[in-house]
């Protein structure tokens, strides 16, 4: 995320690891520096939403293959967001992007601060004796760290200080599951799913029920080859589209490359890149197979081209499938939330695209934000506000929150889906309103989305599956799920609000992964509750009413989770379900203290 010149430092004793997260990738056994003596380490600085960090993670892994006897790496995990420091996500950010280094989970930043770093990436080099060497911020520097560590290397070997021999990294178990840390998903003109299966370097051609694998395309290693699906190789694919019946466009992330699957074949070729990085300097512009690209995150059909979601430069390129060429279409490659004329505009980590007839929309990662490129070339946001603004909020555009989001869905009337990643839901945007609403939460790491009939079929990525929820009425062009009703007469003071549900027959409310209800309420004006607004779980909640505001609106939406009550199966389908009421009431003395809703249509 940002850069500085190497610097040769004198001799100071390395501190100590500390992270109140632990260790990964060791067995379980505690390191120390003290019990690394002998051996030349490298600190990465680094956290998981970072593309920079990323690149760093795949520079490393040649550095670390040909000096493994007397180098070990050592990542120390630094979050920025507020979902980077539970443990869970950073393991499976260490299984999701292969690191096979212990790492040490940091989420309080203690040895962030003991070693004084200021920027993800930050590389520290600690000789054998155990003192600080060298650090350097930002990417790029592995040449000049295998060049000093060939330098301790001699040095100590001659002093002998140096301790040759197997490292401290212990790889874990693998899981058996059909995928792991899927990507993105696209629906195929045969009725089947195509999941890019990040983590094992693959694409997953499944059934029309979204679990039951057809084929594997790719050999599964890490590899940039063309040819038939047995023998292809990716490395962490993401992205996928449609071009034409003959070929799905993949975002072969680290290879830095777009590849093209022929889908009745399963046969592999490459269209754009040349599986190096981009590099400052080099060439934006030209024939698609001798231009470099820059871990490029997703790809979507627009306007007769595929515009490519370039998150390694912050920039969108597109690919002209006409003439086979690629160029940057908007970004200028700094890092931030910039609007206006897409020369001008600034992203941040660009990860997730969506094309409609008017507008391409992305979900810009690492600003938490949603934007859209129009017809004449503009770029404009609808949520978010830049770099370290997040959070889970909704309402107005201008006032909503996301978290890191991976994944845009344009839906049938007009709104878009957003994977909100860091939050665990599925975020809804409506520009005819300007309002974000939840349609979903209690996913795990939602990247991608693709529209199937009437439901939306999520890549849960860290559950390793996709997951079907039906849309509420009014993303599907119905008329909206929402009641008005006659003014009712109300008491000030304590309100008793239920919700009343009943779950349609031969389903059972989806309890797996916590609450499966949830109920948010708000006013107009706003000074009408002093107590009771706001988010929560249960449908039953006590509003209180503020006896200075005569009369107003109660606005309510509840929402339900519920799955096929089958107990044989595994992976039964599951639906959201949805109301929305706007409540006028008046304050009366005389009033009611309770306000029973009635959710219609869930069940018979």
């Amino acid at each position: 995320m940002a850069e500085s010149a190497p610097r040769r430092r004198a001799r100071v004793r390395a501190p100590e690891l500390t992270g109140k997260g632990g260790w990964l990738n060791t067995g379980g056994r505690e390191l120390t520096l003290a019990g690394l003596r002998g051996k030349c380490v490298v600190l990465d600085f680094w956290t998981f939403c970072c593309v920079n960090c990323l690149h760093v993670l795949d520079e490393l892994r040649e550095l670390e293959r040909k000096h493994r006897d007397t180098l070990v790496v050592i990542g120390v995990h630094s979050p920025k967001f507020v979902h980077e420091a539970e443990h869970r996500a950073v393991a499976d950010a260490v299984e999701r992007y292969g690191v096979q280094h212990p790492v040490l989970d940091d989420p309080d930043l203690a040895t962030w601060k003991q070693y004084a770093v200021r920027a993800w990436p930050t590389l520290v080099v600690v000789d054998p004796e155990g003192y600080v060497v060298a650090q350097h911020a930002g990417e790029g520097h592995v040449h000049a760290i295998e060049r000093l560590v060939t330098e301790l290397e001699a040095e100590h070997a001659a002093k002998g200080t140096l301790r040759r021999g197997d490292g401290p990294y212990v790889a874990p178990e693998p899981e058996p599951t059909n995928l792991r840390f899927p990507g993105k998903a696209v629906l195929l003109p045969s009725g089947n799913f195509l999941v890019s299966d990040t983590t094992r370097h693959q694409l997953v051609e499944l059934a029309a029920d979204g679990e039951s694998v057809v084929r594997r395309i790719g050999s599964g290693a890490r590899g940039f080859a063309d040819g038939p699906a047995g023998t292809a190789a990716f490395n962490e694919p993401q992205g996928l589209a449609l071009l034409d019946d003959s070929c799905v466009v993949v975002a072969d992330t680290v290879n830095h490359a777009l590849r093209c699957l022929d889908p009745e074949s399963g046969r592999v070729t490459t269209l754009a890149g040349t599986g190096n990085q981009w590099m400052r300097g080099a060439p934006d512009a030209g024939p698609a197979r001798e231009v470099d690209l820059s871990s490029p995150w997703d790809v979507a059909r627009w306007q007769g081209k595929v515009w490519i979601a370039m998150a390694g430069v912050h920039q969108l390129w597109t690919y002209d499938p006409a003439d086979r060429t690629v160029s940057v279409a908007a970004g200028t490659t700094d890092e931030g939330l910039v609007d206006g004329p897409a020369a001008e505009a600034w992203f941040a980590q660009p990860s997730g695209l969506a094309a409609t007839a008017d507008r391409l929309w992305l979900a810009d990662s690492e600003t938490s934000a949603l934007r859209w490129v129009d017809h004449d070339g503009v770029v404009r946001t609808a949520v978010g506000t830049g770099l370290f603004d997040f959070g889970h909020r909704d309402g107005a555009a201008g006032q909503a929150l996301l978290q890191h989001p991976l994944g845009v869905t344009a839906l049938p009337d007009g709104s878009v889906a957003v994977c909100d990643t860091y939050n665990h839901a599925l975020r809804r945007y409506d520009p005819a309103t300007g309002e974000v609403t939840t349609l979903a939460t209690d996913l795990r790491e939602p990247s991608g989305a693709v529209l199937a009939g009437d439901d939306i079929v999520v890549v849960e990525s860290a559950r390793h599956r996709l997951t079907r929820l039906g849309l509420p009425r009014e993303a599907v062009g119905a008329d909206a799920g929402r009641s008005v009703s006659a003014a009712v007469e109300v008491a000030p003071g304590g309100l008793r609000l239920d919700v009343v549900l009943r779950v349609p027959a031969g389903q059972k409310l989806d309890t797996r992964y916590g609450p499966a209800t949830r109920l948010l309420v708000s006013a107009s004006p706003p000074e009408l509750l002093l107590a009771g607004e706001g988010a929560g779980t249960g449908l039953v909640r006590t509003l209180e009413l503020n006896p200075a505001v005569p009369e107003g609106v109660l606005h309510v939406c509840a929402t339900a989770a519920s799955c096929d009550d089958e107990p044989s199966a595994e992976y039964p389908a599951c639906r959201v379900h949805r109301q929305d009421w706007d409540v006028p009431v008046t304050l009366t003395e005389s009033g009611a203290g309770r306000l029973p809703l009635v959710a219609a249509g869930w069940g018979a």
